[in-house]
């Protein structure tokens, strides 16, 4: 449902829409087999260049592997819906090729955006974002089940979203759930345009996507002084922050070698109890969950050892935050712009945090001049009224 009035579905401009120019691909026609040889890749090549549009998702195994690994890839053209194994030995840069010079529909891309540039290098020239363009709309909803059904008037099963992406062979309902996650991105994205259009909304989205593909092409690697510090890390002094960061290097370390995620070696809540523990020269053992192995065990306990042994020359420090208290004139343009922001959101019915964030806002207020480069042109159009 919109923000701010009657679901936009039901609105004389959905219907006509709907009842005028949506045509959905009869099920029939999808083809059923997994593409995983080159040679299939070769034959169906020639559909992927003369295609007038293309529907792009990825699956993922993060919920089953450490490091997740790209399992996946769905694409939809005009009559057809294909699942490509990547992990198989087919060659997939003629795919990449074809895809890279092409408007690509995708729902919330940012995830497989960043997947794909982190697997294959892969940043595609131009993308339609739904999940983007229904929140520039002003819809409340913007999940694809949630849009499917109030807009195309289709029910997607839920599926297995837990599913293990990597097992092969896929099963019948891994694959109805893969082919309806491109399935129905055409006609969403030809509603949701010709919406954008009707509310001169367009620019924002074709400025929004292409910032979202910028940052996505950007690798940034982890800080090595601040990825091991875990919610609850805060609370703990200089000596226990030693202790997590030797738990964490240790838990990381057991999760690549099993290949599973670091939360089923150790929760994170228990890393930092330990790390408080330790720090106060406390019993650990109690704290252990029971099923940690032996050996684990051993190597747990030894971490902790090492980080406990080293002088407190080498204990990280603290995180201290910026410290700036805003002047009151700060004050009173931070107030100033998150009124000017909120009513301009209530004018067209979008999440306010869509034009500025409360961290920008407060940026934007400390050093309008240094601060507002950052910001798109149509956000900044609505903050300077």
């Amino acid at each position: 449902m919109p923000r701010g009035g009657a679901s936009q579905a039901s609105s004389p401009f959905w219907a006509r829409f709907l009842n005028n120019q949506l045509r959905f691909v009869p099920a029939s026609r999808f083809t059923e087999s997994v593409i995983d040889s080159d040679e299939l890749l070769a034959d169906w090549l020639p559909r992927v260049r003369a295609a007038d549009w293309l529907a792009l998702d990825t699956e993922a195994d993060s919920l089953h592997a450490y490091p997740e690994k790209l399992c996946l890839i769905q694409i939809s053209l005009p009559g057809a819906d294909e699942l490509i194994d990547p992990l198989s030995s087919l060659d997939l840069s003629p795919l990449l090729d074809a895809l890279r010079g092409r408007e690509l529909i995708l729902h919330g891309a940012d995830y497989d955006l960043r997947l794909l540039r982190r697997t294959f290098g892969f940043v595609p020239n131009s993308v339609f974002d739904t999940m983007l363009a229904a929140r520039l709309l002003g819809f409340a909803e913007f999940g694809l089940t949630n849009l499917v059904e109030n807009l195309l008037h289709v029910h997607l099963e839920k599926g297995p979203q837990t599913a293990d992406w990597a097992r092969r062979p896929l099963t019948e309902r891994m694959i109805n759930y893969a082919r309806n996650d491109t399935r129905h991105l055409k006609p969403l994205a030809d509603l949701l345009k010709a919406r954008l259009h009707e509310t001169r909304r367009r620019g924002w989205q074709e400025e929004s996507c292409a910032r979202l593909i910028r940052e996505c092409a950007e690798l940034r690697p982890a800080d090595p002084d601040q990825v091991w510090r875990i919610k609850g890390a805060d609370k703990l002094d200089r000596r226990g922050l030693a202790v997590l960061r030797a738990l964490w290097a240790w838990r990381d370390a057991e999760a690549v070698a099993a290949n599973r995620p670091p939360y089923f070696v150790l929760r994170h809540e228990t890393l930092v109890d330990l790390a408080e523990a330790a720090s106060q020269e406390k019993a650990l053992l109690l704290l252990l969950p029971p099923r940690l192995s032996t050996r684990r065990r051993t190597g747990l306990l030894a971490a902790v050892e090492r980080a406990l042994a080293l002088p407190a020359a080498q204990w990280p420090h603290r995180t201290r935050h910026s410290g700036h208290r805003p002047s009151a004139a700060e004050k009173r343009r931070h107030d100033v712009l998150r009124e000017r922001r909120d009513r301009r959101a209530a004018e067209l019915g979008i999440d306010p945090t869509l034009i500025a964030s409360r961290a920008t806002l407060s940026a934007l207020a400390r050093d309008w001049d240094q601060h507002q480069a950052a910001l798109m042109k149509w956000q900044r159009e609505l903050l300077e009224d």
